[in-house]
């Protein structure tokens, strides 16, 4: 890992105007303008079904509606108020465009944002730059890999809140037509993409604190008509590792950019869209927890062992 401060952010902007992610140009380094600070209607979700069919457009959201591989604000907002508190550590190793790091300014809890991408890191900067009423926590960020986050300590994390590439569904690195070293968005072995999310797995659970909470979102692909469940396979994985499922949220997907396309062949070919991803929440258990009450919701854990 390497942080990334201001003023290297700064140094960058002087040199580069746009950042590439996803082969979209965007653009960096000019004035903010904010309309709304925080949402002009916003209400905590209480059931296990997600849609918004808007996104959010309050701070700087709005600049990043043509990056596609980021989640929602509504999704990391509801994340953060239910799992979270006031002044709270809250990770993002997959930062993206830096949607987490933005509700974790707007609702006052320091936010750690990772990404592999030096790009995305830069464009997380770039949307933290507007103004708040009174002080609010630091937000940090480092180019690095979520499978090692060595500068984070141990049980040192209150939260974790991501929203991890799906095995070569989306590249989020510069160039696509190259596989950079760390990033899992290349990954087209299922098998492979896994297993290293199972490494990534163990060091949220290193990082994070016992009795916290884990947040994935993560969908699945269709490989000669037929669905693969990555996500389940990335549950079963975290699970693996010592979680005890919380919670299996489904996030409705709205405005993809393939629909219109694979309408008339999911017909032809009789097979479904995939409209939906989903968004896994964790717990860590407390150090000398009995966990047996919970064994059905560490069932692959416990056959595992």
């Amino acid at each position: 890992m390497k942080e990334v401060t201001q003023e290297d952010y700064l140094n960058f902007v002087k040199e580069h105007k746009r950042v590439v992610i996803e082969d979209v140009e965007l653009e960096i380094g000019q004035h903010n303008k904010i309309k709304l600070l925080q949402p002009a209607e916003f209400k905590l979700e209480t059931t296990s079904v997600w849609s918004f069919p808007k996104r959010g457009d309050w701070a700087t959201h709005y600049l990043n509606a043509r990056y596609r591989g980021n989640w929602a604000p509504q999704v990391a907002r509801n994340l953060i108020l239910r799992y979270s508190k006031e002044g709270d550590k809250v990770l993002d190793a997959f930062v993206g465009s830096g949607t987490t790091l933005i509700e974790c300014k707007l609702t006052k809890r320091y936010g750690i944002g990772v990404d592999i991408n030096e790009d995305a890191v830069m464009l997380t900067r770039d949307r933290l730059n507007f103004d708040t009423l009174g002080k609010f926590p630091e937000q940090r960020t480092f180019v690095g890999d979520a499978r090692n986050l060595n500068l984070i300590e141990d049980g040192s994390i209150d939260f974790i809140a991501t929203h991890p590439p799906y095995a070569s569904i989306i590249s989020y690195t510069r160039n696509s037509n190259s596989r950079e070293e760390g990033d899992l968005s290349k990954i087209s072995s299922i098998e492979e993409f896994t297993s290293e999310m199972k490494k990534v797995g163990k060091e949220f659970w290193r990082v994070l604190k016992p009795g916290g909470y884990c947040a994935i979102l993560i969908g699945d692909t269709r490989r000669h008509k037929h669905q693969i469940p990555i996500s389940f396979r990335v549950m079963e994985s975290f699970l693996e590792v010592g979680f005890i499922l919380k919670e299996n949220i489904i996030k409705v997907q709205h405005n993809t950019k393939t629909a219109p396309l694979w309408e008339r062949k999911s017909v032809d070919n009789n097979f479904l869209l995939l409209m939906h991803e989903n968004l896994f929440v964790f717990r860590k258990p407390m150090r000398d927890e009995k966990t047996s009450i919970f064994g059905e919701s560490m069932q692959r854990m416990r056959e595992t062992n």
